[in-house]
């Protein structure tokens, strides 16, 4: 099903490189969000940069490739921000370490804030260089959605400082204890996000939309590779709000896409 709602995947992006397997791709959480939702017929715009080395060839090759708007994907002097991972036991993915590269540094333009504000909704995360729009964005009527990943309670990233600001609110609750987490959620809700869903692993995921909890189990897969499940949760989420769904539909999407991308190696 077509949308013509367009999106925009602002802020971070990055190379993962497996150095152990010889594998590297083009990645980011935004990334991995906006091809989901570009193969889905949703008009996806990336907003960030890369370096002028092969790294940012690549990315800005493949994004060109799945359709994406890189009118305003930027290259600078420089390296190209890359994460190292490794893959263990076959199918875990962990990350070593990582290099900035001109990300460090990235910073938007007025044109870049005004093309980005001509969207329905963006997404973003805590390491794009972009928090301090998100009033500003807001306030120019764009819907923002967040991936928080595992940091919602770390205090080095002030998220009660931002969780106004943002109105679909995602995060991983790894490391949240079980009896607490419902508890966190309506703290997050009170501070005015629409949603907060959380993803729990093989135990599924869990929304609140400030009146009730949806709950929703995985589907099976055989996994190849966990990265970019959290990502593709989150678009095919995204897909079925785009679409007006009910939020079950909606995580149910999500679930059933993730299922599908940790069957393969890539993130999408």
């Amino acid at each position: 099903m077509m949308t013509d709602k367009r999106v925009a995947a602002v802020g971070f992006c990055c190379v993962d490189i497996y150095e152990n397997i010889n594998e590297w791709y083009a990645t980011g959480n935004g990334i991995d969000w906006g091809i989901h939702l570009r193969r889905m017929g949703v008009p996806v715009s990336a907003v960030s940069v890369v370096g002028n080395d092969c790294y940012g060839d690549e990315m800005k090759r493949t994004l060109a490739a799945e359709g994406m708007d890189i009118s305003h994907f930027r290259t600078e002097p420089g390296p190209t921000c890359i994460t190292r991972m490794e893959l263990r036991n076959g199918t875990d993915r962990v990350h070593l370490d990582s290099v900035d590269g001109v990300m460090e540094h990235y910073a938007i333009t007025e044109e870049e804030f005004q093309f980005v504000a001509e969207h329905e909704l963006l997404h973003t995360d805590l390491f794009g260089n972009v928090l301090d729009h998100l009033p500003a964005w807001k306030a120019a009527g764009v819907k923002i959605l967040m991936d928080f990943s595992i940091f919602t309670k770390a205090p080095e990233y002030h998220c009660k400082d931002i969780f106004p600001y943002v109105d679909y609110v995602f995060f991983s609750a790894d490391g949240i204890e079980r009896e607490g987490l419902r508890d966190w959620m309506k703290e997050i809700r009170a501070c005015g996000p629409v949603l907060v869903t959380a993803t729990l692993g093989e135990e599924g995921s869990l929304c609140y939309d400030g009146r009730q909890f949806y709950s929703c189990g995985i589907v099976p897969a055989k996994v190849v590779n966990t990265v970019g499940a959290g990502d593709s949760y989150i678009a095919g989420f995204t897909f079925g709000l785009l679409q007006g769904e009910p939020i079950s539909a909606c995580m149910a999407r999500g679930a059933e896409l993730a299922s599908q991308v940790i069957s393969g190696f890539k993130p999408y």
